[in-house]
């Protein structure tokens, strides 16, 4: 890895797996090295993989390996922004289709325990409207969701 700033997901062995999916839903996204342990652990065994390096979306990311201590949680999660109903409903499919559960507001959980927030930009621009009743008129909309429906956001800011 050459970045200077990467982020540290801890996984309970599926590392990989995790990055495989990752690397095959969303663009610029790619599985890199993949580290195997020198020694034991406490979560592993000499041999098995310990650190996968790969990239979500151009960030870079490192997945350990360490065992089933710490899990995910709502604290940490990715925005998406998507451009179209099409990408959200891709996004948001993909991820709760390979075994997870939805929240609101466009939030999801990945399989894994990992967060998304599939956020597509007509809604940041809606919650952002310079005209305060627009903005809180999509800001409610948005607050009976869970996957964000972009006509539905439309409507409500245009009243």
């Amino acid at each position: 890895m050459t970045s200077k700033n990467t982020i540290c997901l801890w996984y309970d062995g599926t590392a990989l797996d995790a990055a495989k999916f990752y690397a095959d839903t969303f663009p610029d996204s790619a599985v890199g090295a993949v580290h195997r342990a020198p020694g034991d652990y406490p979560a592993g065994k000499e041999g098995d993989i310990l650190t996968v390096e790969f990239t979500v979306m151009g960030i870079p990311c490192l997945g350990l390996n360490g065992g089933p201590v710490f899990k995910h949680n709502e604290a940490f999660s990715f925005q998406v922004a998507t451009d179209s109903q099409a990408e959200t409903d891709r996004l948001w499919d993909t991820i709760i289709g390979n075994g997870r559960q939805e929240s609101a507001c466009g939030w999801c959980k990945d399989k894994w325990g990992l967060s998304w927030q599939i956020t597509p930009r007509a809604l940041i621009e809606a919650i952002a409207d310079p005209d305060p009743a627009a903005a809180k008129r999509a800001f409610e909309a948005m607050m009976e969701m869970t996957k964000i429906d972009i006509a539905k956001i439309e409507a409500a800011r245009r009243g």
